[in-house]
Formats: C-alpha cells, structure tokens, sequence
C-alpha cells in the first residue's frame, strides 16, 4: 500500500501544474493568436510570416509529394493500389459533380481545382494531430480560399454557359431577382469563410482548453473528432459547396434557356392559330 500511495502521490505531483487555473486565459489566448515566425522584404513591402503561412506550405508540399506518388506511372488496368485510390477518388469526385447538373467534360475541368482545394483544407486541418495550429484558425486564410473559389466559380461558369447564359442564370426566374442574385455571390464566400472559420477555430480553442484543463486521455479521445473527423467534414463540406455554386449556374442558364424556347413555341402557335 505505501507503494500505490507513494505512486499516487508523485503522479498528482507531476501533474498539479496543469491543472491549476490561475493562468487558464492566458494559456488559451497564447494557443489561439497567430503567431509570428519571421519576416521578409519584397519589393520594399516587409510580408510577415506567420505560423498558417508555414503550415500552408508545409501541406502544398506534402500534397505535391502525393500527386506524384499517386499520378506516376499511371497504367489503363490498374494493378497497382495507388493509382486504384487515386482513381476511387476521382470517380468520387465525378460522381459529385454529375450530380450537380455537370455534364461528364465540364466535371473533368472542374475536378483538378476542387479536388486540390478538398486536400488542401483537409490536410491543413489535420495539422492539429501534430500540435502545429489550422491555418484556418486565423481569418486571413478561410476569406482567401472563399474570395479565390467564388472567382473560380464564377469563370468556370462563365465557361460552362456563355456570358449569355450566365446573365440569364441571374435573372431567371425574374428579372426583378437580378440585384438578390448579384448579392449572393458576394454572401457565399462570407458563409464558406465563416464556416469554415467558425468550425475550425472553434474546435481549436475546445482542444486547448481540455489539454490545459484535464491533460490526460480525454484530449485523445476528443481529438478523434475534432483534430481528425471534424477537419476532413469541413474540406468535404467546402469542396461539395463550391460545387454546388458551380451546378446552380448551369442549372439556372439550362432552365432560362427552356423557358425562352417554351415561349417561343407558345407564340409560334398563337401566331399560327391568328394566321389561321
């Protein structure tokens, strides 16, 4: 017994530091503020480097290394293992896209942008597991994403339907709908950024505060979801929206474009029936 005690005793010892409180805010306040790595000049402008910027590029080259890695040496009847995951996930990714009103051609242009920005976020949200903080958790990076896919989405759309079909997807079904429809597309980044923002940062400060509060096995357990399962749903959720955006364009041109031939067929015969 005096040796459990004595184990006890020495354990409660090691870790009475952690679970005091009396410097909880300001442990969570130096976990969540964006911290500063270095600094450079380009062209007279002194560019900060912060801990998402390295996180950022740390993720890229991974990702390069596994496009290599998937995409080398890639065979008609795939044997080997790699190039069956690549092409699983790309089929995932078509099968997405078909079912956003994308034809086949349009969805293999669209797949390399929004299967890049899926890992991209995903693994940059998986930085958590090895204590190196989300990018996402700093605003700079989710408005950068969201500002950069509504453009992507809005040429790629442009591309699909025409400048003509484009307009017609911003008035269909009314016209009186054109200024709610312009609004939109500067309301969707917002909500992609927030999202993406809100989920992340939030669950990093969750995080924290339970490994400063309670350090042992609870973290872990957490950390199954909101370090690994809750970072990859936000990169699908990211990825299935910019999509979606992509698919409500062409669906919109589509139907315009039927309505208009709808209508020309009306006064065809009204006129026919006049002449008549």
């Amino acid at each position: 017994m005096d040796y459990w005690n004595d184990f006890f005793r020495a354990l409660l010892e090691q870790f009475r530091p952690k679970l005091e409180m009396d410097h909880i805010g300001e442990d969570i306040l130096h976990a969540i503020v964006p911290r500063s790595i270095g600094s450079i000049d380009v062209f007279g402008f002194n560019l900060i480097i912060s801990d998402a910027t390295v996180a950022s590029w740390l993720v890229m080259a991974v990702l390069l290394v596994l496009a290599i890695y998937l995409g080398r040496k890639p065979q008609r009847v795939p044997e080997k293992k790699r190039q069956q995951l690549a092409e699983t996930l790309v089929d995932l990714l078509l099968k997405t896209c078909r079912s956003s009103n994308m034809t086949y051609e349009q969805a293999e242009q669209v797949i390399p942008y929004v299967g890049t920005i899926a890992f991209f976020i995903t693994l940059t949200n998986l930085t958590s597991i090895f204590k190196i903080p989300p990018p996402a958790k700093n605003p700079a990076f989710p408005i950068a994403l969201a500002v950069i896919t509504i453009i992507y989405v809005i040429v790629m759309s442009i591309k699909f339907v025409g400048l003509k079909g484009f307009w017609a997807s911003l008035t269909y079904p009314s016209s009186a709908l054109l200024p709610f429809k312009i609004l939109d597309f500067f309301i969707k980044p917002v909500s992609l950024s927030l999202r993406l923002f809100g989920n992340v940062f939030g669950a990093y400060i969750l995080m924290e505060f339970i490994y400063i509060v309670v350090p042992m096995i609870l973290p872990g357990l957490l950390g199954l979801w909101f370090d690994i399962a809750d970072g990859i749903l936000q990169g699908i959720i990211f990825t299935y929206l910019s999509i979606t955006y992509i698919g409500e364009v062409i669906e919109s041109a589509h139907d315009s474009k039927h309505q208009k031939e709808e209508q020309a067929q009306v006064k065809a015969k009204m006129k026919a029936k006049a002449l008549n």
